[in-house]
């Protein structure tokens, strides 16, 4: 008897596969953090089942039982739909503490944040979707392929009247965030995004930046911020409880994102990662793009400590390894993951690592950096070429004797005057034998002095300002008259409420406060071209740089 054809495509009975629930079982087993996002959200019965469980119902019917990862964080069925909930969830709770439309009038304020917030909770919700087309193909009992740019997989396995579906991964799967924009409408409709977009240019591409991994520049993404810190969170949590129940996962297997995304922000914002800039992080040249090492990584320890990720690495050589791992960096040798760079005006070679390819930091910048016209890298330990030396005339050569029978003179020839004496010497010898002049001593560099009690989100802040006075380019702070400006976007630019920084800087006795000491501790000030609110850090707690027309008034001291 001749087998059927749906038995031999069938799937053995070794694999039982998932069970094509109804969404409502599936959210029924969410319940407990399904009532945590209403009570976080405060609207009505009929505006959260409109605003959230609609679009709650909507994820759940894509992502079904799916696994997040193989055998990693959030890899038991229903993973995925539990890391988008919670991530959800965290993002929506941390808008409490923001304001994200701080510039607009009040009236307009009131307006759009119901929108950011209902943005953020999307943008938590759909963080991972991109691994839907990325990292899963998914399989019916008869061996049929769910097309995952097309339709929900629920409303595929209802259609094709499938009762169990079957995983498999693909191997070596790349992380591609921006395939999530294709599966956004499955889970968002065009009326929602319609709604976000009403009154605003700013929302919905902050929205689509954040699912598609896509970093704003000279802009401020506050939704993406959260969202970044609320998975690495959620990632954290689920790591530790997979650790105590089922013994060691593999931890930083998520955190390349959060790095490329750092030195993604820093090439872009940071003035002292300007490409081929002296004392710059930064050197493009033919041979490709250069990294040093390990200042590059404490940069990034800094910038990912303001934004409070949990999880990040902290030490340079854990850093490498990821992004190693990850093809981000590519190794000078199986041994030695350093490349040694000689650039122009370098004394000494620098160590440094090399990007596997340039886009990765340079694409999106305005205007495109220039690669120098020589190549970058030199062998270990090679010594900088000598400085050119001027050339050395020829000795004259001796005078011919005179010829037999003539008469030599008895009486020298006399000196001649001591200005033909002068003109004769050669340029290069007058030079030579003079003394060097001793070069003039570097210019002190500006460095925060500060109490140790000072809060080091609030003090990171402030040395990168002061950092940006010693380096060219648009500077983060200036030089007043009694101190030192520092407009509060900077502290916001770090993840700090300018509110809280103004109160741990009260605290610690370092501002000047224009009206004495019942007088605000604010005030406004232009820098690079634009008048900016801030606040006037005190002389003493400022180390080197130039204090020269700096007077502190005693009694004005904060």
């Amino acid at each position: 008897m001749a087998t059927p054809p749906a038995a031999v495509r069938s799937y053995p009975a070794s694999d039982p596969g998932f069970a094509a629930l109804p969404v409502d079982e599936l959210l029924a087993g969410e319940a407990d953090l399904i009532a945590r996002i209403k009570l976080c959200y405060g609207a009505d019965r009929d505006g959260f089942e409109r605003d959230i469980l609609s679009l709650a119902r909507r994820y759940a019917a894509c992502v079904h039982l799916l696994p997040a990862t193989a055998g990693n964080y959030f890899s038991t069925p229903g993973g995925l739909l539990r890391l988008g909930l919670e991530t959800a969830f965290f993002s929506l709770q941390g808008t409490d503490a923001h304001i994200f439309s701080g510039r607009t009038s009040i009236s307009s304020r009131h307006q759009l944040e119901p929108r950011w917030r209902h943005a953020t909770f999307i943008a938590g919700l759909c963080c991972e979707l991109h691994r839907l087309m990325s990292h899963v193909i998914v399989t019916d009992d008869a061996g049929a392929v769910w097309p995952a740019f097309l339709q929900p997989l629920a409303d595929w396995l209802a259609a094709r009247g499938s009762a169990r579906y079957f995983l498999r991964w693909r191997p070596e799967a790349a992380e591609a965030r921006g395939l999530g924009l294709f599966a956004l409408p499955l889970v968002v409709p065009p009326a929602v995004m319609a709604d976000l977009a009403e009154g605003n240019t700013v929302i919905v591409p902050h929205l689509l930046a954040s699912i598609g991994g896509i970093p704003v520049y000279r802009e401020r993404n506050v939704l993406d911020e959260l969202v970044r810190r609320s998975l690495a969170l959620v990632i954290d949590r689920n790591l530790a409880a997979s650790a105590d129940r089922y013994g060691s996962p593999q931890y930083g297997s998520h955190l390349e994102r959060y790095l490329v995304d750092a030195l993604r922000r820093l090439a872009g914002a940071n003035s002292a990662w300007t490409p081929n800039t002296e004392k710059s992080r930064l050197w493009y040249g033919q041979d490709g793009l250069f990294l040093v090492w390990p200042g590059g990584a404490e940069d990034v320890r800094q910038l990912l400590e303001a934004d409070q990720l949990a999880g990040i690495p902290k030490a340079p050589e854990t850093m490498l390894e990821l992004l190693l791992a990850a093809s981000v960096f590519e190794a000078a040798e199986a041994e030695r993951p350093f490349w040694s760079i000689l650039p122009p005006g370098a004394k000494s070679p620098l160590d440094a690592v090399k990007l596997s390819t340039p886009a990765i930091l340079l694409v999106g910048i305005d205007p495109p950096p220039v690669p120098l016209p020589q190549a970058l890298a030199v062998e270990p330990g090679a010594a900088p070429p000598p400085p050119a030396t001027p050339p050395v005339s020829p000795p004259a050569p001796p005078a011919a004797p005179p010829p037999g029978g003539t008469q030599l003179p008895l009486i020298p020839p006399s000196d001649p005057p001591a200005e033909e004496t002068a003109s004769t010497v050669p340029l290069a010898t007058s030079v030579e034998a003079l003394p060097p002049e001793p070069a003039p001593p570097p210019p002190p560099r500006f460095a925060l002095q500060a109490p140790l009690r000072l809060n080091p989100v609030v003090r990171a802040a402030l040395a990168d300002a002061l950092r940006t006075l010693d380096e060219d380019g648009d500077a983060a702070a200036c030089i007043v008259a009694d101190g030192i400006f520092v407009p509060l976007e900077t502290f916001a630019r770090h993840g700090v409420q300018p509110s809280l920084a103004i109160r741990a800087l009260v605290e610690t006795k370092l501002l000047v406060k224009p009206g004495g000491h019942d007088g605000p501790p604010t005030r406004s000030h232009d820098i690079n071209g634009a008048t900016s609110l801030g606040v006037v850090l005190s002389p003493h707690c400022v180390g080197g740089g130039d204090p020269a027309g700096v007077t502190t008034p005693p009694a004005q001291q904060g």
